[in-house]
């Protein structure tokens, strides 16, 4: 038999403070107030995971406390200016944190707790945050005998991007097996979003998003303005997206192989591989992808958990040309693109509207890809990827086979994303490398699809297989 009960944590003598919203925080919050609010769940950034044996509730209780205190993007709010044209945060230095809580029998078994942990993640992941009222996180815990067994995070997109869920989870779990908070803040100084505003408003800052967008702009000046023919000469599909997930234990140690081979990050072996078939399917020779980089590199940013994640522009030509030749220009090219992701994207939109209302060709923007596969740690990554059901990750759905084989599974479908060619997610498991694809049908068709993740595949297994100099 399961309960329900609610804990709350309160939270006092916190940083505060109020300033302009970050570049991050502006562009997410657009982004998802231009959504219908039955779509604004899907934006939340959510993770879970079984916790075995299982952690005091007390400690974990005091843990998700001191997060608080470390970081501020977990307590602030986001309010729009009175002439609607700002958007400012306020920091709180004081309020309450609400924890979900599920009891189950000291003899649950782990199927009766992953079904209580799956059925929590739901409910909290399934609604939009008000981020005016609320503070951006929820927590839930299933809890056995005294020990938490089970553990369920849910933020705003708005407070953190995946990797700053990553960092966040890190801290959390360091926090709960008894690391001090103040020995995290002496291994780690991250920056604090008051403190991002305060250096994006600077002179220095302002110049970095003036030459970040010229430089972007130049690209999208430069680069093809359309990629795919649609099937059939139509304009978009209003069908569903499917979604296809590749689960592939073959690709999880190749492609880090192939990387050290060229010297290449890993990264650049799936972005060459993913041009290379974007090219081959658009009967060209180059390819356009708009690449999430996660802007961790930079100064300040390294352990910061709040959303500094950016789009970059990457034309890549003569992209079915020789495989590892391609991943080399790709690792060079993407070092480049990365180095100008962070930008005011406001800005650079409305100066996109401009170009476009005076007939300019424009880049084609609509092809995304996303390498999430080093988002979380490695503990709870592993726990999250064994508890498929309750981690709401698009490739937990397609699982594995067990003994090493390929698979394709079409977990879900999508409402029609307008603007979107494909978006392809990275994602790692204990056992494989996963290749999520969402599509519009009516540009590749689920023939398409599988042929494109499967030729993925085919890229970066050949390239591994061929003989190297000694």
């Amino acid at each position: 038999m399961t309960t329900s009960r609610q804990l709350e944590i309160p939270f006092t003598d916190g940083r505060s403070g109020s300033g302009p919203a970050t570049w991050g925080q502006r562009a997410i919050w657009d982004v998802v107030n231009r959504s219908a609010p039955a779509d604004r769940p899907r934006f939340n950034i959510t993770t879970a995971a079984p916790l075995d044996p299982g952690l005091p509730l007390p400690a974990v209780l005091d843990a998700l406390g001191h997060l608080l205190h470390l970081h501020d993007s977990l307590h602030t709010r986001l309010l729009p200016e009175p002439d609607g044209t700002g958007l400012r945060q306020q920091v709180d230095p004081a309020g309450r944190l609400t924890v979900r809580v599920r009891d189950c029998a000291a003899d649950a078994g782990g199927e009766e707790l992953a079904s209580a942990g799956a059925a929590l993640h739901e409910e909290l992941a399934g609604r939009p945050f008000d981020c005016g009222t609320e503070w951006p996180i929820r927590a839930g815990l299933v809890v056995a005998d005294g020990l938490v067994r089970f553990v369920s995070l849910v933020l705003s997109h708005t407070a953190v991007d995946g990797t700053g869920m990553g960092l966040l989870v890190r801290d959390l779990s360091e926090l709960s097996l008894g690391t001090g908070p103040d020995a995290i803040r002496a291994a780690r100084s991250p920056r604090q979003p008051l403190e991002e505003a305060a250096f994006q408003t600077s002179e220095r800052g302002l110049k970095r998003d003036a030459n970040a967008r010229a430089h972007t702009l130049r690209k999208l000046r430069a680069a093809p303005s359309r990629l795919f023919p649609p099937v059939g000469g139509g304009a978009g599909s209003a069908e569903r997206f499917p979604n296809a997930v590749l689960s592939s234990p073959a690709l999880l140690p190749a492609v880090d192989r192939v990387a050290a081979a060229h010297r290449a990050a890993s990264s650049a072996v799936l972005l060459a591989a993913a041009a290379a078939m974007t090219a081959r399917l658009a009967g060209r020779s180059d390819a356009v992808l708009q690449v999430v980089v996660n802007n961790r590199f930079l100064s300040g940013l390294t352990d910061a958990v709040s959303v500094v994640a950016g789009d970059a522009l990457l034309h890549l030509t003569d992209a079915d040309g020789e495989f590892g030749e391609a991943v080399r220009r790709t690792h060079a090219a993407s070092i480049a693109a990365y180095r100008h992701a962070y930008y005011n994207r406001r800005l650079l939109d409305a100066e996109v509207e401009r170009l476009t209302a005076e007939q300019v060709p424009l880049a084609d923007r609509s092809c995304v890809f996303n390498d999430t596969r080093e988002l979380l740690p490695g503990d709870l990554a592993a726990q999250a990827a064994q508890a498929a059901q309750a981690s709401a990750s698009p490739g937990a759905a397609a699982g594995g086979s067990g003994d090493g084989r390929t698979t394709l599974a079409w977990p879900v479908e999508f409402d029609p994303r307008p603007g979107l060619t494909y978006a392809l997610d990275a994602l790692r498991t204990p056992a494989a490398l996963q290749l999520a694809m969402t599509a519009d049908p009516a540009v590749l068709p689920r023939p398409a699809m599988e042929e494109f993740l499967y030729g993925i595949e085919e890229l970066v297994l050949t390239e591994d297989r061929a003989p190297r100099p000694r």
